[in-house]
């Protein structure tokens, strides 16, 4: 899929345990290009000029990565609160409509998390480099007080060389399910709550939880242990890992008076 960091479909040469090529064997690797015109990055690394030149094509495409990623999630998240809503106005259009079908909303918007988690780690994957651009070159450009990483080239190198996911999938889970899908789940749950309520009086509300084979007393019990675990999971404590910088901090003027 496109979403792999790791592409190995290119030549299969031998590798270091780091993932590198070895030292020799890019020295003596064949190719179609003399060595210099090989080394053209090295050359534009040792002229300040060429840098400058190639970085703002590097940044482009970092925030064009970002964006692209972000529009992924975004349309996960457009097609879990369609199907939330499409699921509402089903189960509460007649009393005959079961509130089973609310439970299996639930388990669809569980699969587009676990999908969401992922593009979300992408997502904060390029967002961080285009962060660390900013941080250390535009930052310092506007006014040189120092870069924020003394060793960002060769950070930003190793990272180009051998990409990580910058933030854990615990935190991505708990991150989507605070700002996202705990709302949902919540108001897939409020819903199947009344349903079994309210919206059928003529079964008392272990009648209407039941499913086939199983008591209502068991499928709510199992639905309050599966908030339980959700709502623990999005309130889980621990050092952010994420790159992002604008959650968590006071609103204020950020312009100098």
């Amino acid at each position: 899929m496109g979403d792999d960091l790791d592409d190995e479909s290119g030549p299969s040469n031998e590798r270091n345990p780091g993932g590198r090529l070895a030292g020799d064997d890019r020295a003596t690797r064949d190719g179609p290009l003399d060595r210099d015109d090989q080394e053209i990055g090295a050359a534009a690394a040792a002229d300040t000029d060429s840098l400058l030149g190639v970085l703002p094509h590097f940044y482009r495409g970092e925030v064009n990565q970002a964006n692209s990623a972000q529009d992924r999630i975004d349309r996960t998240t457009d097609w879990a609160i369609t199907l939330l809503a499409a699921l509402l106005s089903i189960v509460f259009s007649s009393r005959t409509m079961p509130a089973f079908l609310l439970l299996i909303g639930i388990f669809v918007l569980s699969i587009f998390l676990f999908y969401e988690v992922r593009r979300y780690r992408f997502y904060d994957h390029w967002r961080a480099r285009v962060r660390f651009v900013q941080e250390n070159v535009f930052a310092n450009a506007l006014e040189p007080t120092g870069v924020e990483h003394p060793a960002w080239r060769e950070e930003l190198s190793d990272d180009l060389r051998n990409p990580t996911f910058k933030v854990s999938s615990r935190e991505a889970v708990s991150r989507r399910i605070r700002r996202v899908y705990g709302l949902l789940f919540t108001v897939a749950g409020v819903g199947w709550v009344f349903k079994i309520t309210m919206f059928t009086p003529e079964q008392r509300w272990t009648e209407a939880a039941e499913l086939p084979g199983i008591p209502g007393t068991v499928v709510a019990g199992l639905l309050a242990l599966f908030f339980a675990s959700v709502f623990a999971i999005g309130l889980w404590p621990g050092r952010r890992e994420a790159k992002g910088e604008i959650h968590g901090v006071e609103t204020g003027d950020w312009k100098n008076e």
